[in-house]
């Protein structure tokens, strides 16, 4: 059985993948589950210098990963280019920060000596999407392989060239045998996997869908696991905000990547009073984005990864404009493959898609709202809660506001991102557990008490 990996711009078939059999699936987790006691036995120091290893031939591939990206899932060449350099950076983070991170706790008490132990526990399974082919799998890999666990990843059926290329750069930079595979394997054989003894956790960056699946069959086998999933960002601007800063940032953080970003801001809150400079200034810079082939440097605005998900995201849009929503720019399938403008909805209301969902793509939604209180609450109307911004030219008060609201980072005057520092992950439908930072790094080990008396 094979899937077909088409160009988002072009529509063009560029490659046909074949699924795993059984027989190569059983090799990859054998595989895993032999490397780990060597792997896990090795100093810090050395699986250290391996990481190092790895960001030093993540970058001799920068042009590699940029094509294959640009090919499966239609990302503009200068943002593939900047997401490979994040990953050879996160690399060389961890590989520095891992010994800090891991160092045993002593905690005070009655025994001689007593601590905690931050320890490796076997194979994590990796789920992953296709918006950020690269990215996404480094930001578990990398501190997951300087604990001294091992990795198996079954990454989106639309990138698996990505897949391919991350192990071959991981084999490049010394990675042992069996410590990372790529498992081409379709939803039920991932199952089986989950269900495998020798797979000791489970991470997901996905759908809500997608999370509901995955968690259910790791809690029917009580392994950990960890879930980021969809997100409908709040950028609230108050009514002090500095309208040059704030509307260059919308459009940024709206529009990157096409829009299909789980931390994207989403969902404009926007207070009456400067309501009409703000959305008059957004749509036009917005309305500056060009659509076309992500391999020119005139294109600003990607195409999206796959048809249908352009096609799903029209019927977003069609079904807010039918319940009152007014369309400010775009709002029209473009003629490319899976080609959709940059699109500015507003008077959005509760009960709209555009209200209540997620949009994956280039929509912004406006929400007015008479005052700061009410920005709050609309803030937090969603049962999502991955990430949010706050825009004021008083940082006292944002950072007042942003502590109100429910999410798993809240910025103040700056786009939400993600970063190796910072731990990452949300709350509500958003998902649970924390990547990045020593958060991050502890999810996958056993911590472990050591009490001497």
């Amino acid at each position: 059985m094979s899937t077909e990996v088409p160009n988002p711009y072009t529509g063009q078939v560029e490659h046909r993948q074949t699924l795993m059999g059984s027989n190569t699936v059983e090799a990859a987790l054998h595989a895993a589950q032999a490397a780990f006691p060597e792997w896990a036995q090795r100093s810090i120091e050395a699986r250290a210098d391996v990481l190092h290893a790895v960001a030093a031939a993540l970058r001799e591939r920068r042009g590699t990963f940029q094509a294959l990206m640009t090919a499966e899932m239609g990302k503009l060449k200068k943002e593939a280019l900047a997401e490979v350099d994040k990953c050879a950076d996160a690399c060389d983070y961890y590989a520095d920060h891992a010994a800090q991170y891991l160092r045993p706790e002593p905690i005070q008490t009655e025994a001689r000596s007593s601590y905690v132990r931050y320890e490796p526990i076997g194979c994590v399974f990796a789920v992953m999407p296709w918006n950020f082919p690269i990215w996404q799998v480094f930001r578990f890999l990398a501190p997951t392989l300087m604990v001294g666990n091992t990795a198996l990843l079954k990454h989106a059926t639309n990138v698996p060239r990505c897949a391919d290329a991350i192990a071959e750069a991981l084999r490049a930079g010394g990675v042992p045998e069996g410590v990372f595979g790529v498992l081409h394997i379709d939803n039920d054989q991932a199952a089986q996997v989950i269900r495998d003894p020798r797979v000791a956790a489970v991470t997901l960056t996905g759908s809500e869908r997608a999370g509901r699946s995955i968690a259910a069959t790791a809690g029917s086998v009580l392994k950990k696991c960890v879930m980021e999933l969809g997100g409908s960002d709040a950028f609230v601007v108050l009514d002090d905000a500095d309208l040059d800063k704030t509307v260059a940032a919308a459009v940024k953080g709206r529009f990157d990547n096409a829009g299909q970003t789980c931390i994207a801001a989403k969902r404009f809150i926007v207070v009456d009073a400067i309501a009409e400079r703000f959305v008059q200034r957004f749509v036009e810079a917005a309305g500056q984005l060009r659509t076309g082939d992500p391999n020119d440097e005139a294109t600003t605005l990607a195409p999206m990864a796959r048809q249908d998900l352009r096609d799903e995201l029209h019927k977003q849009v069609a079904a807010s404009v039918a319940d009152g929503a007014t369309v400010l720019l775009g709002g029209q399938p473009g003629p490319g493959h899976a080609e959709y403008p940059a699109t500015i909805l507003d008077h959005v209301k509760a009960g709209m898609p555009a209200y209540a969902e997620e949009l994956f793509g280039p929509v912004a939604s406006i929400l007015r709202v008479h005052d700061e209180a009410e920005a709050v609450r609309v803030a937090n109307d969603t049962s999502f809660g991955l990430g949010g911004s706050v825009w004021t030219a008083d940082a006292a008060r944002g950072e007042r506001v942003a502590q109100q609201l429910q999410c798993g980072a809240a910025f103040v005057n700056a786009i939400v991102k993600s970063d190796v520092r910072l731990p990452f992950g949300g709350t509500k439908r958003s998902g649970f557990g924390r990547e990045l930072a020593n958060h991050g790094m502890h999810e996958f080990t056993n911590i472990k008490s050591i009490y001497v008396s």
